[in-house]
């Protein structure tokens, strides 16, 4: 498969295309059923849901940041404030997500952005050899190793999920 025929979204093969990412075109994986959520994603592929992307827009003081975190995890949105030195964050909504980044929630990537925003990446993503992330629709996920999935995304990585109880 040519990346010209890629599953992808076309933002997001042009995004690959950009970074040098070919290769990563002809990964592409698209399901008929949708793989929306982590746990959709993770029985498409077959793969544990800590090696599932979420790609979730936040706002810090008004202002969309991007946080990437493993699927089985939860963000806490105490620890991105404090990691940003926001007064306030919050989930963003649907509008605003597709506005910042020119995708559907549920089919964000981790990068090929509409927009450039921050973006704090999890430390627990390092922990897997192989991450799956959406590539732009909400029936199309890529592999890449988590260090260059965080490169390319131009993260910061942080510890921003939940601790465990």
């Amino acid at each position: 498969m040519t990346l010209s025929d890629s599953a992808a979204s076309p933002r997001f093969t042009e995004a690959l295309r950009e970074l040098g990412l070919e290769a990563v075109g002809a990964q592409v994986r698209r399901f008929p059923d949708a793989t929306r959520t982590a746990v959709e994603a993770a029985a498409a592929v077959g793969c544990e849901l800590g090696e599932i992307v979420k790609s979730l827009i936040f706002t810090a003081d008004g202002e969309p940041v991007l946080v990437l975190v493993d699927g089985a995890s939860r963000v806490d949105v105490e620890r991105v404030r404090q990691e940003l030195g926001a007064a306030s964050v919050k989930r963003a909504g649907a509008e605003l997500v597709r506005e910042t980044t020119g995708y559907a929630i549920g089919g964000v990537p981790p990068f090929g952005h509409r927009t450039k925003t921050r973006v704090l990446a999890d430390r627990g993503l390092l922990d897997h050899d192989v991450v799956w992330a959406a590539a732009g629709t909400p029936h199309t996920v890529f592999p890449l190793d988590p260090a260059s999935l965080v490169a390319h995304a131009g993260g910061t990585v942080v510890d921003v999920r939940e601790r465990a109880a």
